[in-house]
């Protein structure tokens, strides 16, 4: 209880105490509302309990409570609760984050420190250092705006957070007052543009600084300031702009402008803290040389026409510090050390933009290509030998203005990449990821496409990545692999590429396809399988994991999860996708993404210093996990071929609010079919959709069952050693009580009464029930997340603001079902309701 007792005094009582402040701030004319909603909130959770329905609770909260007596009164007064309830959950995360540092654990302080006093004590010191020199760890942004602050509300956030901190009452006062009159919502659906400048908010205010900290960090502590080169250790990646897949709004011009935006703002920083150093290094023969380089600069910030390359940038600063050094007694060099380290870190790209498209889309753009310049049909005969041959030198030049839409566009993106690379460097844009990649000619289309569009073999200065999403992908994976690793062309390709293939599998569709448990059993599997046909040919390959927030889409403890992966599975990299509530939770700030990717590190490290025991499956082991796998996959097909599945999802679920909610720019399905089909579901929808309900039931759906089944065999003792030995299933049980723990299903309960789908909804209770009986028997635990009191604390307190917000949902959507009239305003009350609920989970969708 004493990490409880710690939280409850660093974040419990500062919430409250700032809390009571902001809730007495007059706000829209309504008088009291600070005192009302605590009353909802208690009111909610009292009549759940006593199993009444939304509609009753708001209904009695109304006539027991105001004198409201029309429609109009009631819902703008329901509207003005889901804003206040909005700006609780960003005083929320502002003061949990001000208290970051403080609530780290010893352990978790020491971070890379205490493996490498680990590491000296066993003669690894030098393995450490070398492992260190080599590895890396790459985030990757994507277009997946799951966090709906929007600019204004970011810098509120930073600023606040600031404030708490240092305890600035009078600072704060007015940072609550600024968050109450600031709006949350985009009028219109934002730009990948707008969503890209959103992200680069975070990496000029927090990762420039951070990663150049943590690198000359690293440089100091492991290095002693000498032999360290591995200037890529951290990594930035970024999709808006040029993840295509799904997004018809992302156009070459949309990521020629991305690229533009993030060497620009790059130069702003590099101005900026040169602004800085300068004011330090005013030596005659310093001067000249930084002023120089600064002129530069600033013409770059204000134009964004012209660019410099990186050497031009770096040159003058290694040029001024040989002057500082030799002849002014190294005075402030530390200060020119840490731009140089940011300059060799960042150079002139500062993220790496990947582009992505969906796998079928390039089929029918080559064939598009092919039809207009008379080799269609000799692509349709050809054997696989010839198609190969063709598809590799296809004979062609193709002119962009002869083709329309998708596949003009795409030639477009091509053909800029070059020009991409030209301005912001080699790292600017160097990857193309396949979505939904499932053969060869998935990748060959890409390589394809290259070669229409006039690059020379050797030209292609591009990773081709393909993306393994579905069962069928994953399982087909290594003859894919294997075919092209054998390949002659591509063989060469790899090699131009220094024998390094990426390969993403996908977490989000994965689990929707395939359920929790089988998902991440399958791409631990396809991990080890791929490892081991990468290293028969030579390749070194880096896998990406498409994690989002939450455990149904891969999310989690991120670093627990690669620390699991043991010495079967590849381990040069370390590669993410982070997203919406992700970024602001896990690396919002200079001092949690430095925490957060140390960890990920040491997670890297860890496997390839120490040989861990409990990261190795047995024959036993594994013929347990298939069985456990198989038996839960099972669970979770019945579920989906359900026949009230889909409809259940469309009628009583928020998923096509998600459309409505100007969250993002892309369209909230896949296709333009009328009626909605399972295979058309974006992960995200389909995950929040179920958090909205307060059901998870992504996050853990089968596992009971499959955990139940075993132990009527008398088996039980078997998965408890399982847990208990091995590290990879521990961390998927312990990921999916939190996804029980978020759950609430009082919530829903008068779904019982539903003649439609009663029998539906009690299927899905009793899966909960007995996975989180299930779960509590394998881990001994006396409750749920045990082992994480302080994160369980955290949830708590989130899923007691937002109560109002979910009991004033579920109340608009029985309105609508029962076609009440005021449609529109219930409809927009669902909508509304979703940011809050979000924003307050931090990892929902």
């Amino acid at each position: 209880m004493k990490a409880v007792n710690k939280f409850n005094q660093l974040v419990l009582n500062k919430y409250n105490l700032y809390n009571g402040l902001f809730m007495s701030l007059p706000y829209e004319k309504i008088e009291n509302i600070g005192m009302l909603i605590p009353i909802l909130e208690s009111l909610s959770k009292k009549g759940y309990q006593e199993g009444k329905t939304p509609t009753e609770i708001i209904n009695e909260f109304f006539t027991r409570f105001t004198e409201m007596k029309t429609d109009e009164e009631k819902n703008n007064f329901l509207f003005r609760i889901i804003q206040y309830v909005e700006r609780q959950v960003v005083l929320f995360d502002s003061v949990e984050d001000a208290s970051f540092n403080n609530l780290k654990s010893e352990s978790a302080k020491e971070g890379l420190f205490g493996i490498m006093r680990i590491s000296k004590s066993r003669g690894k010191e030098d393995l450490m250092r070398e492992i260190l020199n080599k590895f890396a760890v790459r985030i990757v942004f994507t277009a997946h705006p799951t966090q709906f602050y929007p600019p204004s509300v970011q810098t509120i956030l930073h600023d606040l957070k600031n404030a708490i901190e240092i305890d600035n009452l009078t600072e704060i006062d007015l940072l609550l007052q600024q968050l109450g009159q600031t709006p949350f919502i985009n009028k219109d659906k934002p730009t990948p543009l707008e969503e890209a400048k959103s992200i680069i908010y975070y990496l000029r205010n927090v990762y420039y600084q951070a990663m150049g900290e943590m690198v000359s960090d690293i440089q100091e502590k492991y290095f002693d300031g000498k032999d360290f080169n591995n200037f890529d250790i951290l990594q930035l990646g970024f999709w808006p702009g040029g993840d295509r897949d799904g997004n018809p709004f992302v156009t070459y011009d949309i990521t020629k402008n991305v690229a533009i935006e993030l060497r620009t703002t790059l130069m702003k920083c590099y101005y900026n803290e040169l602004k800085t150093l300068r004011r330090k290094l005013t030596f005659r023969d310093v001067e000249p040389i930084l002023q120089e380089l600064s002129d530069s600069l600033y013409s770059i910030m204000f134009t964004g026409k012209r660019y410099l390359k990186y050497e031009e940038i770096l040159q003058p600063l290694l040029d001024a510090r040989k002057i500082v050094e030799d002849k002014y007694h190294g005075l402030f060099i530390e200060s020119i050390d840490a731009l140089i380290t940011r300059v060799k870190i960042f150079k002139t790209h500062f993220a790496t933009i990947d582009v992505r498209q969906d796998g079928p889309k390039h089929q029918e753009i080559i064939e598009d290509i092919f039809n207009q310049y008379g080799l269609l049909s000799k692509y349709n005969t050809a054997s696989k030998a010839e198609k190969i041959e063709l598809l590799t030198n296809p004979g062609v030049v193709v002119d962009a203005d002869k083709f329309e839409d998708l596949t003009k566009e795409t030639i477009l993106n091509v053909t800029q990449i070059r020009e991409i690379q030209e301005s912001n460097g080699e790292q600017g844009l160097n990857r193309y990821i396949i979505s939904n990649a499932e053969d060869i000619y998935d990748v060959l289309n890409v390589y394809c496409l290259f070669r229409l569009c006039g690059y020379d073999h050797d030209a292609i200065i591009v990773d081709i990545v393909p993306l393994f999403e579905t069962m069928k992908g994953m399982n087909g994976s290594e003859a894919t692999m294997s075919d092209l690793y054998t390949m002659p062309v591509y063989q060469k390709h790899l090699a131009r590429r220094g024998r390094k293939q990426s390969i993403m599998l996908g977490f989000s569709d994965g689990t929707k396809d395939g359920g929790y448990l089988k998902a991440n059993w399958e791409i631990f599997r396809t991990k080890e399988t791929l490892s081991k046909v990468s290293d028969a040919n030579d390749i070194e390959v880096v896998f990406f994991d498409g994690r989002g927030g939450p455990p149904a889409r891969g999310g989690g403890k991120s670093h627990r999860f690669y620390a699991s992966q043991g010495k079967n599975i590849a381990n040069h990299e370390i590669q993410l996708t982070i997203q919406g509530q992700t970024i602001t939770s896990m690396y919002g700030n200079v001092d949690q993404f430095k925490y957060n990717c140390e960890q990920l590190l040491k997670a890297g490290v860890i496997n390839h210093i120490f040989d861990l025991e409990n990261t190795h499956f047995s024959s036993d082991q594994r013929s347990l996990m298939d069985e456990l796998a198989k038996i839960s996959y099972s669970q979770y097909g019945d579920l989906k071929s359900h026949p009230q599945f889909m409809s259940y999802l469309e009628e009583i679920s928020t998923l096509k609010y998600y459309g409505k909610a100007n969250i993002g720019s892309r369209p909230g399905k896949r296709g333009n079919k009328a009626k909605l089909e399972f295979s058309d579901l974006r992960a995200i929808s389909f995950v929040g959709s179920w958090s909205q309900l307060k059901q998870n039931v992504p996050g853990y759906y089968g596992i009971g069952t499959a955990i139940n089944t075993l132990k009527s065999q008398g088996r039980m003792q078997e998965v408890i050693e399982l847990f208990n030995k091995s590290a990879f299933f521990k961390t998927l049980m312990l990921n999916s009580m939190m996804s029980i723990e978020k759950s609430y299903f009082p919530l829903t309960k008068y779904i019982k009464e539903n003649p439609v789908y009663k029998d539906f909804w009690d299927i899905l209770h009793n899966e909960y029930e007995l996975s989180k009986a299930m779960l509590l028997e394998l881990s001994g635990y006396k409750e749920l997340m045990e082992e994480e009191l302080q994160s369980k604390a955290s949830i708590a307190i989130r899923e007691k603001i937002v109560m109002p917000l979910l009991t004033i949902q579920q109340y608009a959507l029985q309105q609508i079902a029962k076609g009440a009239e005021n449609k529109e305003s219930y409809e927009m009350m669902v909508t509304r309701s979703l940011f809050g609920n979000i924003n307050a989970s931090r990892n929902s969708a």
